[in-house]
């Protein structure tokens, strides 16, 4: 351990939160995560799909506790502006890579409204070889670096929008609203090869998830230049990543019960799912309901805390 590590590990405090913020260019998502964290020296944080250097836009970073519900965002429906260098192919389908094959850039834009129309709907892409996929315990772009190539499998992914920004020479600007595990990459490699003329992406920018869009979102400038109450305030609350989930509420025997593991019988009818669980108007957690019976899914640690729980026996 580095002495600057062990120095944050002294200032550093528990801090429970979300935090929209808009990550730069260059930076890694996990290099840009470490730095936000230290601004707000909080003892745990993680982000919420990882972003190339080359990408900017909105990376949600999740403090403490909500670390516990980073898969409703992961899991989200992802919106992107890209741009994509029209008659250059690269080894890597973006600029990072190496051109590979240079064709002539005759298209007009009936053209590509036509092409981006059958990517619309149900959709099956092949993962580049240049991503965090594993093989064998191994990201694939492990193997391209030492020459390699692995023989990898269609996924379905699922394109909502898909619209034209911009056509300007050899330059193709498109917004996209995508499922997850969409690799926009990829659809930039493929819409230009309908095209006839080849392409690689060249800029990406993602400009929503879920419900959060980046003008909420913070800039590393923006948050060096405030102090320590400023920043604070620009949290979100830690049940803001679930709302798209019912809402459920408990009364303190219940909520007790649900943090000693034991299972809940409810007397009203509810459909069966995830709950987001709040007791005494306080969040404390998610819960999956079946059969009229909720079971504990995800919990705050010391809910009884939070929800004002007294133990009945007690």
């Amino acid at each position: 351990m580095t002495k600057k590590t062990e120095q944050f590990r002294r200032v550093s405090r528990p801090l429970d939160g979300v935090l929209l913020f808009d990550k730069p260019l260059e930076l890694s998502s996990n290099t840009a995560l470490q730095k936000v964290r230290r601004l707000f020296s909080a003892e745990k944080a993680g982000h919420t799909g990882t972003l190339d250097p080359l990408a900017t836009g909105l990376l949600p970073v999740c403090f403490g506790e909500a670390t516990k519900f980073t898969i409703a965002l992961l899991d989200a429906d992802k919106r992107y502006r890209a741009t994509i260098r029209l008659g250059q192919r690269t080894t890597t389908g973006d600029a990072e890579g190496e051109v590979t094959e240079t064709r002539p850039v005759e298209v007009n834009e009936a053209q590509v409204l036509a092409v981006l129309q059958q990517f619309m709907g149900e959709t099956q892409q092949l993962p580049p070889m240049y991503s965090a996929i594993k093989h064998q315990g191994k990201p694939l772009y492990e193997y391209i670096r030492k020459g390699e190539t692995v023989e990898r499998e269609l996924r379905t992914v699922f394109i909502h929008e898909l619209k034209l920004e911009r056509l300007q020479g050899n330059e193709l600007e498109f917004s996209v609203l995508c499922s997850k595990g969409t690799y926009v990459r990829t659809l930039a490699e493929d819409i230009s090869e309908q095209l006839g003329c080849g392409g690689h992406l060249i800029a990406l920018r993602r400009t929503g998830i879920g419900e959060f869009n980046l003008d909420a979102a913070y800039t590393l400038p923006q948050l060096e230049a405030m102090d320590a109450t400023q920043r604070d305030a620009c949290l979100l609350p830690l049940d803001r990543l679930v709302q798209n989930l019912p809402r459920l509420e408990l009364d303190a025997v219940q909520a007790n019960r649900l943090a000693q593991g034991q299972r809940l019988g409810l007397t009203d009818a509810f459909p069966d799912g995830k709950r987001r669980l709040y007791a005494d108007g306080c969040f404390i957690g998610l819960g999956d309901l079946a059969d009229g019976r909720l079971s504990p899914s995800r919990l705050l640690s010391g809910i009884a805390k939070a929800a004002a729980v007294v133990d009945p026996a007690g």
